[in-house]
């Protein structure tokens, strides 16, 4: 057994080091470096922070603030519904693509989740993953430039639609095997009216009727109906209606809550845009990358994610640090757009570990049972694993498949 002083000092030795640092400042700093370590000149080295930082602010802030003004207003109603628990555990992909946040899906639909916890956890986890407008919609805006008019919203939802499924059942079988049936909870609550789930995803409905007659008219010609037609603009009219549903003495407070949250994100994004400028600039990516984007590059592309999720444990800071990082990959490999969106968003699969608030979220209610944090940890990060390699293989066979 190790000696745990020996650990501790080791441990104190290497924060000596490598100083523990928020990872928005590790970017930062590596940026700078990399920048002046290429040869350039002070002011060459800030313009191209200032650049790369502000490359896809814009683009990043059209989708976050109405996208977290949606989680907002649809975490302050109470959207169990009347069926309960299965329409918990059905809801739960919905819920998390929606609210942007698995944490957040899981605890408004855990109340009436009953038996079905599990499912939740899982569902919401992978809509959150897979489900436009969550994972794909913020990955695809992150790659910027390196994903083509290829890859629309409808092509973005329909592959995420047919990835949910087996991603989400790959978990439930996990979890099945390891810990047996579901724990019976207590019966749930019954829904008020106002807190039907049909009314609760309203806006989400109203986006993808949006988005689908977008995809299907093109360009009507008129500037306002183009806009809401758009990605962008379909988002802001679904956020529109959900704070229009929201009591009038919530809406102010969720509001400023989707600046917080989109202001922090911001900031990530930027230094993460900045890095990968200067990693551009300073490394032959072109000449490392197999051309054609074949499985080697989404295989990279996903051990690149998940080794950001492993380290910083956040699954939207891993989606918004990634993305700007793997841009110039995608751009310099020629991988088809679509897999590379997804090789990104199942790499952040790996793993449900106690870094990410989610496990705490989860080991305090579905898992309160479980009297060892070992098996609890196993529990989940098994499943999480296996959604990710499932969801890869699944991937991988359809890049192979002759077209």
């Amino acid at each position: 057994m190790p000696d745990t002083r020996t650990a501790v000092a080791d441990a104190a030795t290497v924060s000596r080091v490598f100083p523990d640092l928020p990872l928005v400042m590790w970017m930062i700093l590596l940026t700078l470096v990399l920048g002046l370590a290429n040869g350039r000149g002070a002011e060459e080295v800030i313009g191209l922070f200032n650049t790369g930082f502000g490359r896809a602010l814009g683009e990043f802030a059209l989708i976050l603030l109405p996208s977290f003004t949606l989680a907002a207003a649809l975490s302050r109603r109470h959207i169990a519904s009347e069926a309960a628990g299965r329409t918990a555990g059905l809801a739960s992909p919905v819920a998390g693509a929606g609210m942007i946040c698995p944490d957040t899906a899981y605890a408004a639909l855990s109340p009436a989740a009953g038996r079905h916890k599990l499912a939740t956890v899982f569902g919401a986890y992978t809509g959150f993953k897979l489900l436009y407008p969550a994972g794909p919609l913020i990955v695809a805006a992150g790659l910027g430039g390196a994903i083509p008019d290829s890859a629309p919203p409808l092509v973005l939802l329909a592959a995420g639609i047919a990835l949910t499924p087996p991603v989400w059942a790959a978990g439930m079988v996990w979890v099945r095997l390891v810990n047996g049936a579901p724990v019976a909870g207590k019966e749930p609550e019954p829904a008020p009216a106002s807190g039907r789930l049909w009314i609760a995803f309203a806006p989400f409905v109203l986006m993808a009727a949006l988005l689908t007659f977008g995809g299907l008219a093109g360009q009507t010609g008129l500037a306002a109906a183009d806009f809401f037609l758009s990605t962008k603009g379909a988002l802001i009219a679904a956020a529109v209606l959900a704070v229009a549903q929201t009591p009038a003495s919530a809406r102010r407070g969720g509001m400023e809550a989707a600046v917080r949250r989109t202001g922090s994100l911001l900031l990530l994004i930027g230094a993460a845009s900045a890095f990968g400028a200067a990693v551009t600039g300073a490394v032959p990516l072109d000449r490392l990358v197999p051309e054609g984007g074949g499985p080697l590059t989404l295989l990279a592309l996903f051990a690149l994610t998940a080794a950001f999720k492993l380290a910083q444990g956040s699954s939207m800071a891993t989606f918004a640090a990634v993305s700007p990082v793997a841009a110039p990959i995608v751009a310099a490999s020629g991988t088809e757009p679509i897999a590379a969106v997804f090789a990104i968003c199942l790499g952040s699969f790996v793993a449900i570990l106690p870094n990410d608030s989610f496990y705490w979220l989860v080991r305090g209610d579905a898992l309160a049972e479980e009297k060892r944090e070992a098996r609890a940890v196993y529990i989940l990060a098994g499943a999480s694993a296996i959604q990710a390699l499932t969801g890869m293989a699944l991937l991988l066979v359809w890049v192979l498949i002759p077209a």
